[in-house]
């Protein structure tokens, strides 16, 4: 992983850091746009606030954090000590350390939710009065203005200046501090007066967060590895992933039906279709040793045959089984429709979208091509989203999530999104595709549009499955016409669409 380096440490930081952890916390921050909108909007509230939660994160992530002295930090980030303090003191700290110790993506996540909730207080004025916060700007403001008067002051040193030039330049520094020192005085009284409530705001809110980091790595891990994202994730990635999951119910229910449905279609492909896809029917010439015939072996025995059965194995010359079977290479791809209509909120969207994501998982391990669309209405745009493009086939996970996530609501037409199943299939490399339409809506077709639609299919040899979710009123005039096959669900269960998942081939 590329890292930023030579990071400069900042003096408003309490806890020692070196360039190693300063570097990773960089590369968190530009690969976690979670993490970049917290700094971006905590800027905006409160002086120093990048440092403190660059504080935070390598107090959960340092083996041995160290904090510095008092007299080592700028004073405008006094507020910054106080929250860093109360962190440490609370008795659910150590707890939450365990789980993020040396471990980049469960610190960056857990100072991701530290800093949402600092920011939620901060904004609603629960942590410090309005005029608190003004003062710590204006602290920020006058420390500043003592920076660029002794640098003003130690400009002149090598310079022709007169003496009372160089004496009005010290006496401004002097002044500038002197108004620091009292400024910095009243604000360090008016934050010892903090209620401890909210000095240790941070310290409360790592309590719960534990168990919901540990789960939520758990989790993200699991939706990785179960949709087959390709590869080592980055911590900023397997961050943002975790954020998601931490912060969304639905994600989470979601993530856990997606694994035991995808579990039990694996089983049922493997029991039925994957191993019976083979016959021997002829011999022939072949260099592969598998399917070499017994007496071939014999020459092994003999030193000259020996080396005869070695010329041959070079030149693919050796007496062989041939097998034959169905050639599941170079199939066009898997496209799933989604009835995102008002009437599939609830149970029934998580069901049909836990189908989905099952459904890319076969297509991954057949390296097929899986495009996503999403319809409703005729004057909601169609939400189309192709979830492994990349040459080999692996699935993004977060792209995923985006399927997850998006529900448009509204009424349900089907010829949209069926005539851009046909656009996209008229115009892939393979024949053969699959469309897998899930939806439970009433829909009726133009005669003239089914028509162009069956010749379409016709011409383009691929197979039309619906799902039917028949949970209160349906139909099935329009899919019966249209579909190779319908699978009727009147009960949502990981079970309920076995059908499809053996059909699917």
């Amino acid at each position: 992983m590329a890292r930023a380096v030579l990071i400069p440490p900042d003096v408003h930081a309490w806890v020692e850091s070196d360039s190693f952890d300063r570097s990773a916390f960089a590369t968190l921050a530009a690969e976690a746009p979670s993490l970049r909108a917290l700094l971006e909007a905590g800027a905006a509230l409160l002086p120093h606030f990048r440092a403190l939660v660059a504080d935070v994160f390598c107090l959960l992530y340092k083996l041995e954090p160290r904090t510095r002295a008092a007299d080592e930090v700028g004073p405008s980030a006094a507020l910054n000590g106080v929250l860093l303090g109360g962190l440490r003191e609370h008795p659910l700290f150590a707890p939450l350390r365990a789980e993020t110790q040396l471990d980049e993506t469960r610190a960056g996540l857990a100072t991701v939710l530290l800093g949402e909730e600092l920011l939620a207080l901060l904004r609603a004025e629960r942590l410090l009065p309005r005029g608190d916060m003004v003062d710590l700007w204006d602290l920020a403001r006058k420390e500043a203005e003592v920076r660029r008067r002794a640098q003003e002051h130690e400009s002149l040193g090598d310079t022709e200046a007169s003496e009372a030039t160089r004496a009005v330049a010290e006496r401004a520094t002097q002044q500038a501090a002197a108004q620091l020192r009292q400024k910095a005085s009243l604000v360090t009284e008016r934050l010892g007066e903090m209620p401890a409530r909210a000095r240790q705001v941070l310290g409360t809110a790592a309590g719960g967060l534990r168990r919901e980091i540990a789960e939520a790595g758990q989790e993200a891990h699991g939706w990785s590895t179960g949709l087959g994202a390709g590869g080592r994730s980055s911590p900023g990635r397997a961050l943002e992933l975790g954020r998601r999951l931490a912060r969304s119910p639905k994600l989470r229910r979601l993530a856990a039906l997606v694994g035991r449905m995808r579990a039990q279609a694996m089983a049922l492909r493997r029991r039925s279709l994957e191993r019976p896809s083979e016959e021997v029917h002829a011999v022939g010439l072949s260099g592969e040793l598998d399917r070499l015939l017994p007496p071939e072996l014999l020459a092994l025995r003999h030193p000259l045959l020996r080396r005869d059965f070695a010329r041959r194995l070079v030149e693919g010359r050796l007496q062989a089984y041939r097998l034959r079977g169905v050639d599941e290479r170079g199939r066009g791809p898997m496209i799933v429709l989604l009835d995102g209509s008002a009437s599939m909120a609830g149970e029934k969207e998580l069901w049909a979208k836990a189908v989905a994501l099952t459904l890319l998982e076969i297509a991954r391990r057949q390296r097929r091509l899986f495009r996503f669309v999403c319809f409703s209405s005729k004057d909601v745009p169609l939400w189309t989203l192709d979830l492994n493009p990349r040459d080999h086939h692996a699935v993004r996970a977060d792209r995923a999530l985006d399927v997850a996530e998006y529900f448009p609501g509204g009424g349900t037409d089907f010829e949209a999104p069926l005539d851009a199943a046909v656009e996209t299939l008229s115009q892939a490399r393979y024949r053969r595709g699959d469309v897998v339409l899930i939806t439970d809506g009433e829909c009726q077709v133009a005669p003239q549009w089914r028509e162009r639609f069956l010749r379409a299919k016709l011409r383009l040899d691929f197979s039309l499955y619906a799902v039917l979710i028949d949970v209160g009123s349906s139909s099935l005039d329009a899919l019966g016409a249209l579909a190779d096959r319908v699978t009727r669900v009147s009960q949502l269960s990981e079970g309920a669409a076995r059908d499809l998942f053996l059909a699917v081939r």
